[in-house]
């Protein structure tokens, strides 16, 4: 858009609560936001985009038009907000993957004979509906667990009680038969509120029922009854005691706790259901559109957007990481829930430790996810195929090397090669280089170093297969296979380094590409402007596992290295004290902080140390 028109059409936009609509030139809403004043908001977005996140710029160079609508309050426009964005799904904006469609369990009470069954439709009809769940798979687990504790008919027959005989769901104890009068509606009845207060978390009034109707049935010299309530007493034991987790008693029983793990463009989203002291649920749910977005933002568009269709909610929610528009979406809440709400982020005890294991499963969660992605052949091959075609590449990419480049201001400089084969990590191919030609700070170089070792590794290789040996992939020496693609981490310049080295050793059938950071746009020699991949694409995915694995690789091995150097700097500055004495000590006391710590007595007893010799390494330390 245009200055002088952004500056005018500022000017006649309101000053009061609302919601912008930023489009591109098809009339495509690129992103949803609300302000408390909506002039001043917009304001930001046409001045400096320097201070800017990455996401919002790329957004500002597709930007053609704006529209804004009016609220009554902050509170009304945060509502408006959350419904647009669900509408439109806007790219920029983090937003709940596949929010409309999430399944619920419902029980309609004004059955006769209720079923518990799943809908994706919530309607004010009187039932009693749970969740949502992420998926259907988490809600049919939800299913098949209570049906194995209660016994409620899963047939969707017309109940007469005049059935001549009951289906084999009785006779393994999964329903109790009012097809056939063996239970009337009162006894179906209790079933029933047994399953709502199981999900409601209230095990203990569940299995207080359950112990009167046994007791019941025995007095009645009813036993077999009476054994079989005692067994479904034991199970449903069973699953509390797995359920509970140790919070403090006198505080609140009931609450939700969220975490996040943050990839590249989505997030997992891990939340934990407590009720009544009991872990009652849990389940994980993606963000996407994530990139750039601080956690704590992202952790409240969650919260915004999750509880926004949800049928309950808690009186406290515990979360990780600091909120945004905390004091509003707290007030929000507490609209919605007609009663006290209140978000925590703890910072020590019991609630402390419960969030670091909500923020463990999440980190776990999104490591399955990503090694699941990275296994599923359907979709590797479409990335790979994606990825040719983005390149313009001769041949499938059937092999990707991918290079990085670690140092902290120029010291321990390493890089790291590692290799996906079919979009699939190879590490017994993964190679790490320790750079010994460049000094201080030079990116380019280093780069051009391990371009140069490694390709020349690759024709020692390809010379000594061409005088008949197997040197190469018969072997299985990753040396000397050639790549279909070789990915730089960095930009123009990086690429610009290996491109030369290429050029050096006459290597002119390997592609060649780069990959930066800031908006993740792939360079290729030869081409000025940058390929940018579509967001959602399986072939950016790739290309961002792969840079991210090289660069975990790389740091991994300059931590060894930077950790081997202080203790070498530390004890080789003693004089009298050679490897040999060193490696003792180290054998003695584990680390550098042991000796440091150790009296001067017990160094000076390690064979082939004096105390005089001692009393020097402990001032040097």
């Amino acid at each position: 858009m245009p200055l002088k028109e952004s500056e005018q059409r500022l000017r006649v936009t309101p000053e009061g609560p609302g919601v912008y609509l930023m489009k591109d030139a098809r009339g495509t809403v690129l992103y949803v936001g609300k302000a408390s004043v909506l002039r001043n908001r917009l304001r930001t977005y046409f001045g400096a985009t320097a201070n800017l996140p990455n996401k919002i710029r790329r957004m500002l160079e597709q930007l053609d038009d704006f529209e804004c609508i009016v609220t009554d309050s902050e509170a009304e426009a945060l509502i408006l907000e959350n419904t647009l964005i669900k509408r439109y799904r806007p790219r920029y904006n983090a937003r709940l993957k596949d929010d409309k469609t999430y399944p619920f369990l419902k029980i309609d009470l004004k059955e006769e004979f209720p079923r518990v069954y799943i809908t994706r439709r919530v309607l004010k009809d009187g039932a009693r509906y749970f969740g949502p769940f992420a998926t259907a798979g988490t809600v049919r687990q939800t299913m098949d667990l209570i049906k194995k504790l209660f016994p409620y008919r899963s047939c969707t027959k017309t109940i007469t009680g005049n059935d001549p005989r009951p289906c084999l769901e009785y006779y393994i104890n999964r329903c109790v038969a009012p097809c056939t009068g063996f239970a009337s509606k009162e006894e179906y009845g209790q079933v029933i509120q047994q399953v709502i207060l199981f999900m409601e978390g209230d095990t203990e009034a569940v299995t207080q029922d359950l112990q009167q109707n046994m007791e019941r049935s025995a007095d009645n010299l009813e036993f077999e009854r009476a054994a079989v309530l005692r067994d479904r007493i034991r199970s449903v034991e069973r699953v509390a005691e797995e359920q509970r987790i140790k919070v403090d008693s006198n505080l609140v029983k009931d609450m939700d706790v969220i975490a996040v793990a943050q990839g590249t463009n989505e997030t997992w989203v891990q939340v934990f259901f407590i009720r009544h002291n009991k872990l009652v649920g849990s389940d994980h749910f993606f963000m996407e559109g994530t990139q750039d977005e601080q956690p704590g933002l992202v952790q409240s568009q969650f919260i915004k957007q999750f509880y926004g269709t949800a049928l309950t909610i808690p009186p406290r929610i515990l979360v990780q990481h600091p909120m945004e528009e905390e004091e509003l979406i707290t007030q929000w809440l507490r609209d919605l829930r007609a009663g006290a709400v209140r978000i925590t982020r703890p910072q020590r005890g019991d609630h402390k430790r419960l969030v670091d294991v909500v923020a463990a499963n999440a980190s776990q969660g999104l490591a399955q996810y990503r090694v699941k992605w990275l296994n599923d052949s359907n979709v590797t091959q479409k990335a790979t195929e994606e990825l040719q075609e983005e390149l313009s590449l001769p041949m499938p990419v059937h092999r990707m090397e991918c290079y990085d480049i670690s140092h902290i201001q120029g010291t321990n400089t390493v890089a790291s090669m590692v290799v996906f084969e079919d979009g699939r990590p190879k590490p017994a191919h993964y190679r790490r280089f320790r750079i010994k030609t460049v000094e201080g700070v030079d990116d380019f170089e280093s780069m051009r170093e391990v371009i140069r070792r490694r390709f020349k590794r690759l024709g020692a290789a390809r010379a000594a297969e061409a005088k008949g040996g197997a040197f190469a992939e018969s072997s299985g020496d990753a040396w000397g296979i050639l790549p279909d693609l070789v990915l730089i981490d960095g930009g123009k310049g990086q690429l610009s380094a290996a491109l030369e080295v290429f050029l050096e050793l006459g290597i002119d059938d390997v592609p060649l590409a780069s990959l930066a950071k800031e908006n993740e746009e792939l360079f290729v020699p030869h081409t000025p402007e940058p390929i940018v991949l579509p967001r959602d694409s399986q072939a950016l995915y790739l290309v961002q596992r792969i840079r991210d694995e090289a660069h975990r690789f790389a740091i991994t091995y300059h931590r060894n290295l930077r950790s081997k150097s202080s203790v070498k700097s530390a004890i080789d500055m003693v004089t009298g004290i050679g490897p040999k004495r060193k490696r003792t000590l180290l054998r003695r006391f584990g680390t550098l902080k042991g000796i440091k710590e150790a009296p001067v007595d017990d160094i000076a007893a390690v064979p082939g140390m004096t105390r005089s010799l001692a009393l020097r390494l402990k001032q040097t330390l």
